[in-house]
């Protein structure tokens, strides 16, 4: 029994010692090297490119650099619309029949050119006025140099005392009130001379047609009458009158866009801004901001912005789309080619050189790009090498 004892003593110990000394050297051997594989393996976010492979041939690796550049833009759709200031509605300047159309709808004018012909009593009435100023006016004028010349007279009776004071008081009044008379009647000769000018009737002529001109160079945009039609005058007291024909100026046009609230701080008048329309796909185009709506749109929390666009060419017409771009003030960021940045899972990635033939997945936050150079504003500083040609090859790795 205490032989047995002692046996079971013996082999408790030597378990013991086999534990602590690491009995089984064979498994001992493996678990070391497998911990030492795990914490040299690179993490989830580390690429490793064996430097034999082709892939490592196709990569290049670019310092990052400083630059000016913007970091805030506004991408707002936009639509061609007539400027307000460069249309012209052309109505009658007195009542009449209408004789001739001469232009038609989307015809090119000139500035003075005869838009349409009218037969109007009020060219008679004009010229009529204006005969009748004339007379009046040949007899005030005859009323004053006889009111002279009595009133000299009267004056050198009245130094020799041949006459009363109260006559020459009357002789002067006489005078006085001739020259008047006179003077109102060269204002209304005056007045309908001018009206004849503007009529462009002659002053001694009846049934002289009138002539309605385009008061500005553009297009015709509407026309609202036909030969024979009546129009009445236009009058000062009412607005009803409508439009003969409408004629636009398309040499520079608008291009209306709504802007966001949150944008609105990067927006200010005279600035310029790109065009892009969908009309000319492959053209950016350079306009100004001409006005800015002085209240927000309260549904769609946008505000009305209006952009003046040359159109020499004649090339943009209304109701065009397109889209209007303004990037804000440049700032001096980390900069990278545009093919350094990819997109992951909907953000801008990067690659990252840590070592020769290890690359680091980042997430970088970019501003608009600018001539095949994209602001870096967060995950990189300058100086940083990051694969700037062939990053698309690491993307699904």
């Amino acid at each position: 029994m205490a032989v047995r004892m002692r046996s079971i003593a013996s082999a408790l110990l030597l378990v013991g010692v086999c534990i602590v000394t690491g009995c089984g050297r064979g498994e001992g051997k493996g678990a070391p090297g497998e911990n030492s594989a795990a914490s040299s393996s690179p993490g989830p976010d580390i690429i490793v490119v064996p430097p034999d492979s082709p892939q490592s041939k196709q990569l290049r690796v670019g310092p990052v650099e400083l630059a000016e550049m913007p970091t805030d833009e506004v991408v707002a759709p936009g639509r061609v619309a007539i400027d307000p200031n460069r249309i012209s509605r052309v109505l009658p300047p007195v009542g009449g029949r209408i004789l001739k159309v001469l232009v038609k709808f989307g015809d090119h004018v000139e500035q003075g050119q005869t838009l349409l012909s009218m037969d109007s009593p009020d060219g008679d009435a004009a010229v009529s006025a204006h005969l009748q100023a004339e007379s009046a006016e040949r007899q005030t004028k005859a009323a004053l140099q006889k009111a002279d010349v009595d009133l000299r007279r009267a004056t050198d009776l009245y130094e020799y005392k041949a006459i009363a004071e109260k006559d020459l008081l009357q002789a002067q009044n006489d005078q006085a009130a001739a020259t008047s008379n006179y003077e109102i009647a060269q204002a209304v000769r005056e007045q309908t001379r001018r009206k004849l000018q503007l009529l462009e009737l002659k002053p001694s002529e009846f049934r002289q047609p009138i002539l309605v001109r385009a008061p500005i160079r553009g297009h015709v945009l509407e026309v609202n009458v036909a030969p024979a039609e009546y129009r009445a005058a236009i009058s000062f007291h009412t607005d009803t009158t409508a439009p003969l024909m409408s004629i636009v100026d398309l040499s520079t046009v608008w291009v209306s866009s709504d802007v966001p609230e949150s944008f609105i701080r990067l927006i200010h008048i005279g600035e310029p801004v790109t065009i892009s329309l969908v009309a000319f796909p492959d053209e950016v185009f350079t306009g100004r901001v001409a006005r800015i709506g002085g209240v927000l749109d309260a549904q769609t929390r946008t505000l009305k912005v209006h952009v003046e666009l040359p159109n020499p060419r004649g090339r943009f017409r209304p109701e065009m789309f397109g889209s209007v771009r303004h990037a804000g003030a440049p700032q001096k960021v980390p900069v990278l080619p545009l093919d350094a940045i990819i997109q992951e899972y909907g953000r801008s990635t990067v690659f990252a050189e840590r070592a020769p033939g290890q690359y680091e997945r980042r997430p970088v936050t970019v501003g608009p790009p600018v001539r095949e150079r994209v602001p870096v504003l967060t995950g990189v500083q300058t100086g940083d090498r990051v694969v700037v040609d062939g990053a698309v090859l690491l993307k699904d790795r």
